[in-house]
């Protein structure tokens, strides 16, 4: 251990540990950049599910409850036939969003770095 640090900053549930978990999930960080950068913040199902190439609308599901549930988004019905059913980010979802944008910022600027990756067995690169 390094002199100063503490062990209180790396228990289990310490702030990084915890903002790591939340996007375990790769969809999760993406779904938040479309919301925010391409849909003004709110979007229909089908239309967050054009927006993501490459995601199944089961995992697309999945994601989208599970943000629900942590308070990032909420979920929207209209009364109409079929249903027509909205997600949109909530005031702590936007707040998550900074550090998403970010990141991909920084990812956007820095594309060799990126490459000099080793690949990952289970990535796919399209």
């Amino acid at each position: 251990m390094r002199p100063g640090s503490n062990d209180e900053e790396w228990r289990e549930d310490c702030a990084p540990r915890r903002v790591l978990a939340l996007f375990a999930t790769k969809w999760t960080s993406m779904i938040l950049h479309v919301l925010h950068a391409r849909h003004a913040g709110a979007a229909r199902t089908g239309v967050l599910h054009r927006s993501l190439p490459g995601i199944s609308k089961k995992m697309l599901t999945q994601t989208l409850r599970e943000m629900e549930d942590t308070g990032l988004l909420t979920r929207h019905v209209e009364s109409v036939v079929p249903p027509a059913v909205e997600y949109r980010l909530t005031p702590l979802g936007t707040r998550f969003v900074e550090p998403v944008e970010l990141l991909y910022a920084w990812a956007r600027t820095n594309p060799d770095a990126l490459d000099q990756l080793a690949p990952r067995p289970t990535a796919r690169r399209v």
